[in-house]
């Protein structure tokens, strides 16, 4: 009897109907949770002075919503909900804070998370990875074995009573409906854990005898976790230590940079990728065809969507527009309204969609993460492509990287300096940094004016980290494990200068 197909048709297969109004009544579906978010939060401090009860249309939202916000506008509002208050963005009291990377001026944010977007949006999001996944391979026999999922770490909140914060991986475990707890590995006292270095080597050595089917996390933890579980086990692929695991949902960094090293361990023709965008902000969109890269938005949670286009994010009035205004081909950055209190909040993403009726999209990096210091306008979308060329050219395979502008050099040259920690490192560094630059070349056309003749920008430079350079940058900052990640890309120097000058004092070390 395959149990997994019994689940499906208990749990999981009435969510299909929906599915069949994201080609037709996608716009209808999303002016719904508009409407219902604004009267839900009416009564809020924040529903009160954007007079939401006057609010009857779109034109109403951003009318009385004329601002976008970042996390800087909606700061106060969200201390004041962690010392206890209630009824500010979002109705009664909210327990739970999302803690993700910081913003210019501090090392953290905090993501409210209330008891509807859990239920609505977050934990939504978990139930149609699954159905999803059983619509696409309905022979699944993942509930035969356990599910190992990845999660970060909590600690209380301020003073306030019965609150906490952490990673929203760790709320997510904190909260799991009785089902997920009962197929889901390792142990809560493991998966909670702080210390990221005890807590992969105590999930390796405790799931090692589990039946594991699937996987969850983020692919750069994920993979330092497999190759525990290989070292321990001495073994050479995941295969033969779980025979029967056949698909990872994975979510939180681009995969292509990570593809090959899980090939490399993972050889069964049965393993299947599963690509998801969940964020501390909300969960946002699915991979529906393991053939096709994008994410189908999921438009039936409790979240509204706007996109600014990315050449008018520096306008004092960009033309914002919903969901049916978006253009195919396009980039967009993200912004947001949810049943957590985010109102009209930039996420901070930019994504293109592929098609509509479904709308499908890929993630091309962060409004933030990017290089445009001599006009190239190099994304982390070009950035992990040209990567994914340079890897299958040579036969490398890089682990972390991030990359910077020199402005000028003592030859007065501007350039792009990379650094990059290899998990199996090229044969020639040179050779690989020139098909690298050839491919952003071909990828990204203003990179491609700037490099004409070494006029404007020079060849890129690519620097070799020393083995765990990325890990322990990470672990200085506190950031090591959950949801923490690297910048790929930045205009400033800041990141990388750190990580060279790290780089330099482990080399001396050796």
């Amino acid at each position: 009897m395959n149990i997994t197909k019994i689940l499906d048709k208990l749990y999981f297969s009435r969510r299909h109907k929906t599915y069949e109004q994201y080609q037709s009544h996608a716009e209808e579906l999303q002016d719904k949770v508009m409407h219902y978010l604004v009267e839900k939060a009416e009564n809020t401090e924040w529903g009160k002075s954007h007079h939401f009860r006057s609010i009857a249309n779109y034109d109403d939202f951003v009318h009385h919503m004329d601002s976008i916000n970042t996390y800087e506008e909606l700061k106060g509002y969200i201390r004041r909900m962690r010392e206890g208050e209630s009824d500010v963005l979002w109705p009664g009291k909210v327990l739970w804070y999302a803690k993700s990377s910081g913003t210019t001026n501090d090392k953290s944010k905090f993501i409210p998370v209330s008891a509807e977007g859990l239920k609505d949006i977050h934990y939504a999001g978990g139930r149609d990875c699954v159905t999803l996944y059983l619509r696409i391979n309905p022979e699944s026999r993942i509930f035969s074995g356990k599910s190992l999922i990845l999660g970060g770490s909590h600690s209380p909140n301020l003073n306030t009573p019965n609150s906490l914060v952490g990673d929203l991986s760790a709320i997510l475990i904190e909260n799991a409906p009785t089902l997920l707890n009962k197929i889901r590995v390792p142990d809560k006292s493991i998966a909670l854990l702080s210390d990221f270095e005890l807590k992969r080597d105590q999930i390796a050595r405790s799931t090692i005898k589990a039946n594991v089917t699937n996987i969850s996390g983020v692919p750069s933890w994920m993979m330092s976790v497999l190759n525990r579980v290989l070292e321990i086990t001495g073994k050479e692929t995941i295969d033969e230590v779980w025979p029967n695991m056949e698909v990872f949902f994975h979510g939180g960094v681009a995969f292509s940079p990570y593809r090959e090293q899980y090939k490399n361990i993972i050889k069964s023709p049965n393993m299947h990728y599963m690509e998801t965008y969940n964020a501390s902000e909300g969960f946002f969109g699915i991979q529906t065809d393991f053939n096709d890269p994008a994410m189908t938005l999921m438009v039936d949670y409790s979240v509204f969507y706007e996109f600014i286009p990315l050449d008018e994010l520096d306008k004092p009035n960009p033309n914002i527009v919903p969901l049916h205004g978006v253009e195919v081909g396009k980039n967009y950055a993200m912004v947001i309204s949810t049943s957590c209190g985010l109102w009209r909040y930039m996420i901070g993403d930019t994504v293109k969609f592929t098609q509509k009726n479904p709308y499908k999209f890929v993630i091309t990096g962060r409004t933030k993460h990017f290089i445009n210091a001599f006009g190239e306008e190099l994304i982390v979308d070009n950035a992990d492509k040209g990567l994914e060329q340079a890897c299958l050219a040579t036969g490398a395979m890089v682990k972390d990287y991030t990359a910077a502008p020199i402005f000028m050099d003592a030859n007065a040259k501007c350039r792009h300096q990379w650094i990059i920690e290899f998990s199996k490192a090229p044969a020639s560094i040179e050779e690989f940094a020139a098909i690298l630059d050839r491919s952003l070349q071909a990828i990204n056309s203003d990179y491609e004016a700037k490099r004409y003749k070494n006029i404007t920008l020079q060849p890129l430079e690519i620097i070799q980290a020393e083995t765990g350079l990325f890990d322990e940058w990470l672990k200085n900052k506190g950031k090591l494990g959950g949801q923490h990640k690297i910048p790929r890309l930045s205009n400033s120097r800041a990141y990388i200068d750190e990580l060279l000058a790290l780089n330099d004092n482990m080399k001396h070390k050796h």
